[in-house]
């Protein structure tokens, strides 16, 4: 993979894409994907319930949430390095504070600590700290991180999964914390350039009267996409976790099931490289409207039951995700331009990982009680709102300023 070059001179960008890339697998990887691998033998060494032990993962987002305007804030006025820097460190502390941890509170205690690294180093970070240095032309870079961080689950689970048969749970998030801190936090240091300081300014004003409608314009138009992006997190998040629970409940084997799952991951690189290489000159808003369509036809015909077109469903959902993954990044930047960029996705992000840590929850009350075909009707009503929500929303480029 080769990106164009910064017209900064400090930016090396194909350099720095992949060494974000190569953190974002591991910051990925030993957080939203840890609890999938460690939960059930955190559980059985604690004797903690494994509601309260994956619960740490919702609470870790919660906290991400709260943090993440502030840490948007700061990287729009001093730039990435030193909180992405931060984040590693962060993420080595509450690792190894979980490895240590003998109570259920030191476990909460130590997820905490990893919301704080979660709002400082996912990709809101990320994308905030490509916005910062590369301006508005940051979208290929976005979707190249995405593309490299995408290989987070396929990575993170198998090796995590074998560092835990060898060295159990609780070594396992040690050796994990040893990485971060002797891998993370040096290629942020090193790799990620420096950044002038910034004026600290308002994200939504376009103008000096705050009664002005280039004012009113900003607000709504970050409302409306603060809207569609936390709706389109409690779809994900809730059909991420509950895809395999619901297409057993479909009716379709166990072994089949899996199969279908594991396709989403391809599924979601191939629609990346897609953009990357012919959808780039496609404004995001037209990107994350086909990304919506895609999921929503994906887990309408889902509803059928039928395998063999599970297998095509799941594929047009794990692509509309892969699509809407870079498209989180890409519109907030097409829309309003670089100014501000970091404040936006961090105040972007508060709402969208509160409804990350809901999502589950919700679609497991929804799955129990009236069952998958109501559950994946439910979601695709979600969809259409979304949908409607993109119509809204202009196509071309810097209109709220």
């Amino acid at each position: 993979m080769s990106l164009p070059e910064s017209p900064h001179p400090a930016v090396k960008r194909t350099k720095l894409v992949w060494a974000m890339g190569l953190t974002q697998i591991l910051a990925w990887g030993s957080t939203y994907y840890l609890p999938a691998v460690l939960a059930a033998p955190i559980a059985q060494g604690t004797g903690w319930s494994i509601t309260s032990v994956v619960g740490g993962l919702s609470w870790g987002m919660v906290i991400a949430g709260a943090a993440s305007p502030a840490v948007g804030r700061y990287i729009d006025r001093h730039g990435g390095r030193v909180a992405m820097a931060f984040s590693s460190l962060l993420l080595a502390i509450g690792l190894a504070a979980m490895g240590l941890a003998k109570s259920l509170e030191a476990y909460y205690f130590a997820w905490s600590v990893i919301g704080i690294a979660m709002a400082a180093g996912l990709y809101d970070a990320a994308f905030s700290t490509l916005g910062r240095l590369l301006g508005d032309g940051a979208r290929t870079s976005i979707t190249g991180l995405t593309l490299l961080g995408g290989f987070a689950s396929t990575v993170g689970w198998p090796v995590i999964a074998g560092m835990e048969e060898w060295l159990g749970w609780r070594g396992t998030c040690l050796s994990i914390a040893a990485v971060h801190l002797l891998v993370g936090v040096p290629v942020h240091a090193l790799m990620i350039p420096g950044s002038s300081k910034q004026p600290l300014s308002s994200v939504v004003i376009g103008d000096a009267d705050p009664t002005s409608s280039s004012t009113r314009q900003s607000r709504i138009l970050l409302l409306l996409i603060g809207m569609m992006l936390t709706i389109l997190a409690l779809v994900v998040s809730g059909i991420s976790v509950h895809l395999l629970d619901a297409l057993k409940q479909l009716g379709i084997a166990t072994d089949i099931a899996l199969l279908i799952g594991m396709v989403i991951g391809p599924a979601q690189v191939a629609a990346r490289i897609a953009e990357f290489s012919i959808g780039r000159n496609l404004h995001p808003t037209w990107s994350a409207r086909v990304g919506m369509l895609l999921c929503l036809f994906g887990l309408g015909l889902l509803i059928l039951g039928k395998p063999w077109l599970a297998f095509i469903s799941i594929a047009l959902y794990g692509a509309g995700n892969g699509i809407l993954t870079i498209a989180r990044g890409t519109l907030p930047l097409a829309l309003f331009g670089a100014e501000g960029y970091g404040s936006r996705m961090g105040l972007l992000a508060r709402p969208v990982l509160v409804a990350q840590a809901c999502g589950p929850i919700l679609a497991a009350l929804v799955l129990d009680a009236f069952g998958p075909e109501v559950l994946l009707g439910v979601l695709c009503c979600l969809l259409l709102i979304c949908v409607a929500i993109s119509f809204q929303l202009p196509a071309r480029g810097h209109e709220a300023n």
